[in-house]
């Protein structure tokens, strides 16, 4: 017997769909796209089990006739090319005839469809990728698309779906990037019959209102600029307000929402300094090119694609960017106390976005003074801390406020002053008691995604093991009263959203121990003195003090070194004063 063998069909197929369903949101992408080629206005997602147990889409398209029925689940069955040369011209949000087809071989399927000229519907159910009956029945104008038991036939790969509340928000996510990219369009999410996103045909700066909430929407620019070769447009957000990933960051090709590295740095290019490190721009960029020029057969989940002349459009969306920054207001709006006397400075409510400052803002003198002490109280309450023995150091001075440098009796060293205080402050938190926590005497209001918010539920019992206490406030925020004692005065309230935006950026929620390993290293970045802070002389000593005290001072939570060290010979050597 031969080693080559011919897959069957059914074994085809399967592997076929893997390339394009990887997960509940892929069924959702994929329908709803066709639902947008269908010309439809109004798309309903309704799903159950966060796509575990069913998808449900609903859309008023063109609906399709009972022949055409009949073909739309076989493989490379599609209405939106007709010969090889369409490729080169593709419009539509689909084209491959790969979707329904990949669907239907690892999920039971039921297609309800009416066009506007029929008197009744067809109603087609298949299972397993084989059509089991076809039928007339009583159906409105347009298309329902039922996709129960996903995976039932693929068992390994049911078996390495994620979490309900990690599948929901990837789903949440989709959704959310298809409505900003097709904001004529009204979209409405349901799970387990509650809403999550509602959507209406709108302006795109009202979608964002709806995806986004009211304070990311006030804080963003309009783009418009149009060359030769492209026209750009949307929204970005003022360098007041960034988020830790770049979860909202949405690019659209010929209003298809792709991944691109290329448009991704164009963007932060026209920032240019005004975007600090470790944090990004909020965007909705809409491109469109002559359909010529785009290569959309890249990937057979179409969310790549590949642009004939790349570097000029690159080139163009980082003008755009500068344009829209140019000429505008962009102090940062500061927040009034209510009182002087309060213990925490926080926002009025509803207002969780606050802005922040550009790249040249230095932390005060007192803001470093205030962090160097919060760590070395905390230090002092601690018990069972192992010491390492410090070395005999003699502090020389800063480089750029960042870089510490101090005399050993070996040699030189020099000492990141963010990245050592970010470990010393991370042991605190670890060593803590956990529900330690402190009253705020003015709650902070965080208005949440609905992506974010399914997040926080299920985070919420974590955060509390801090010290934190959250709860909801209204449909779309929440309300933080107390926070982790080792925080001390809480400045910055968007610690807890980035808390949220780290655990997101994993793509899915680990055991526990993961949680708290983030949440804890979150903590410890967020209050650590900032690369920027001038410090005196006892502050940087207190500083290499308090490091030493911590059982790895060596390197900061997230691996990179605190500290190097140049001995005698090596200083020698560079100075070529040994043989």
């Amino acid at each position: 017997m031969g080693k080559i063998l011919v897959l069957d069909e059914a074994s085809i197929n399967k592997i076929a769909a893997g390339e394009v369903i990887e997960r509940p949101a892929s069924v959702v992408k994929e329908l709803v796209e066709n639902s947008i080629d269908a010309g439809a206005d109004t798309i309903r997602i309704e799903i159950t089990k966060s796509g575990k147990g069913s998808i449900r889409i609903t859309d008023n398209g063109c609906g399709m006739s009972k022949d055409d029925a009949a073909l739309s689940y076989i493989k490379h069955a599609t209405s939106k090319i007709r010969k090889i040369e369409d490729i080169e011209n593709v419009r539509t949000m689909g084209f491959r005839g790969e979707a329904l087809s990949s669907i239907s071989a690892i999920a039971n399927v039921e297609i309800i469809t009416k066009t506007k000229d029929e008197l009744s519907g067809t109603k087609v159910i298949i299972q397993g990728g084989k059509l089991v009956s076809i039928a007339e029945i009583g159906a409105s104008d347009g298309t329902t698309i039922v996709v129960n038991d996903l995976f039932y036939n693929t068992p390994v790969r049911k078996k390495y779906l994620k979490s309900d509340t990690v599948e929901l928000t990837h789903i949440i996510d989709i959704v959310s990037r298809i409505a900003l990219g097709h904001n004529h369009i009204s979209f409405s999410l349901f799970n387990n019959g509650k809403e999550l996103l509602r959507s209406p045909a709108a302006e795109l700066h009202d979608t964002i209102i709806h995806i986004y909430g009211r304070e990311i929407a006030k804080a963003m620019l309009q783009v418009d600029l149009e060359s030769a070769i492209v026209r750009i447009t949307g929204f970005i957000s003022r360098p007041s307000l960034m988020r830790a990933s770049l979860d909202f960051q949405s690019f659209y090709i010929n209003d298809r929402n792709i991944n691109s590295r290329a448009i991704g740095f164009a963007l932060r290019d026209g920032y240019g300094t005004l975007v600090p490190r470790g944090r990004f721009p909020i965007a909705v960029l809409k491109i469109y090119v002559d359909p010529h020029e785009v290569d959309v057969n890249v990937h057979p989940t179409k969310n790549q694609v590949r642009l004939g002349h790349e570097r000029e459009i690159s080139d163009m969306v980082t003008q755009a960017v500068k344009n829209a920054l140019m000429h505008k207001d962009l102090i940062p709006d500061i927040k009034i106390p209510m009182q002087q006397s309060l213990l925490y400075e926080t926002p009025a409510a509803g207002s969780f976005h606050v802005k922040e400052t550009v790249t040249d803002f230095r932390p005060s003198a007192k803001d470093t003074e205030r962090r160097l002490r919060r760590s070395e109280r905390a230090g002092m309450e601690m018990e069972n801390i192992q010491t390492i023995e410090m070395p005999d150091v003699k502090v020389l001075g800063q480089v750029d406020s960042i870089y510490i440098i101090a005399q050993t009796k070996n040699g030189l060293m020099i000492i990141d002053q963010h990245a050592a205080h970010e470990r010393i402050f991370f042991e605190l938190v670890r060593e803590s008691k956990r529900d330690d926590s402190q009253e705020l005497i003015v709650p902070i209001n965080i208005e949440l995604d609905p992506r974010e918010k399914i997040l926080m539920k299920d985070t919420i019992p974590y955060l509390e093991e801090f010290g934190f206490r959250i709860s909801e406030f209204g449909p779309d925020s929440f309300a933080v009263t107390a926070v982790p004692i080792v925080l001390g005065r809480l400045e910055d309230p968007r610690m807890v959203h980035d808390i949220i935006s780290d655990i997101l950026s994993e793509g899915k929620i680990k055991e526990e121990t993961g949680i708290f390993e983030r949440v804890t290293k979150s903590i410890a970045c967020r209050s650590a003195i900032k690369a920027g802070a001038d410090c005196s002389s006892s502050q940087m000593e207190n500083l290499i003090k308090q490091l030493f005290m911590t059982r790895n001072p060596y390197t900061c939570p997230h691996g990179r070194p605190t500290m190097v060290s140049f001995n005698r010979q090596e200083l020698d050597k560079l100075f070529r004063r040994t043989p």
